[in-house]
């Protein structure tokens, strides 16, 4: 069924005197198909080249925070069934509850507006033209951790089960972590999206120890978990025996673990909805 949304860019303004800006992100909200989404970029390299004197730390907090305020809201929408009278009427009402219209360095742009029968594809049609277009990306560009994990989000922000993940902190003798994304079912399960699409075979390898690290720092924490290790892995075919260390390396971790591969994120997560609406019955 074909739903009208509006959307909103987000910008970052480094002078408003200037007016200058780079798009980071983008905001789309359908009332009849009460959906809400958001991408923001964990990238600041662009940003970075544009204004020279960025604070590349603040910037992806920054970003981190607006997405998670929009995961809020998107779950907040997703126990509602039917549209109601108090719902907002446009992404611009949630986006400036979210981000409020100031003199600050982030800004939303003017809202556009559509029809669409897929309201998380036309969220990743407008990033990808929007703001990924943009990026200056050498062939052998790195990936986030935050990449990895949106098309497992899609998955299940589709199925209306995302509001069911929180975060959680595993906390051991000497050490604890926060996994952003993770449910309980008897025990705790951690899914946690790890990109070994970096430039250098040194690097995966060093991410890859220390997260032997922290597992081993975990295996002592009285709260029984599961930890899923969704894993991308490069697309640099020279590093690909590296990443094959990597996985070698993790699995040297003594906690109860699984990997699964990027290219099993669409199967994966509908078999985590569907375990996670049969729990609910």
């Amino acid at each position: 069924m074909k739903a009208s949304y509006t959307f909103t860019v987000l910008r970052y303004v480094h002078d408003i005197t200037s007016g200058e800006f780079v798009n980071v992100g983008v905001a789309l909200y359908a009332r009849e198909a009460n959906y809400l989404g958001a991408i923001c970029t964990p990238r600041y390299g662009r940003v970075s080249r544009v204004f020279l004197d960025i604070d590349a730390e603040h910037f992806r907090s920054l970003m981190r925070f607006i997405q998670a305020r929009f995961e809020e809201q998107a779950e907040s929408l997703q126990r509602v069934t039917l549209p109601f009278v108090t719902s907002p009427k446009s992404v611009v009402e949630i986006a400036q509850n979210i981000l409020p219209l100031d003199d600050s360095s982030l800004q939303w742009s003017e809202p556009g507006a559509g029809v669409t029968e897929d309201p998380a594809g036309t969220l990743e049609m407008l990033y990808d033209r929007m703001v990924q277009r943009y990026e200056h990306r050498v062939k052998l560009s790195s990936r986030e951790d935050e990449e990895i994990w949106r098309p497992f989000k899609k998955e299940l922000e589709t199925r209306h089960v995302l509001a069911h993940l929180r975060s959680k902190r595993i906390v051991a003798k000497d050490y604890d972590y926060e996994f952003e994304h993770a449910r309980k079912n008897g025990v705790w399960n951690m899914y946690e999206p790890i990109s070994f699409d970096l430039l250098h075979a040194e690097t995966i390898l060093d991410k890859a120890n220390r997260w032997l690290g922290r597992g081993w720092n975990l295996n002592d924490a009285p709260e029984e978990f599961k930890l899923y290790m969704l894993l991308g892995e490069p697309r640099d075919e020279k590093l690909k025996s590296a990443f094959v260390k990597a996985k070698n390396i993790l699995n040297k971790m003594p906690i109860e673990k699984e990997f699964v591969a990027e290219h099993e994120a669409a199967d994966f997560s509908r078999e985590l909805a569907n375990e996670i609406k049969q729990h609910l019955k």
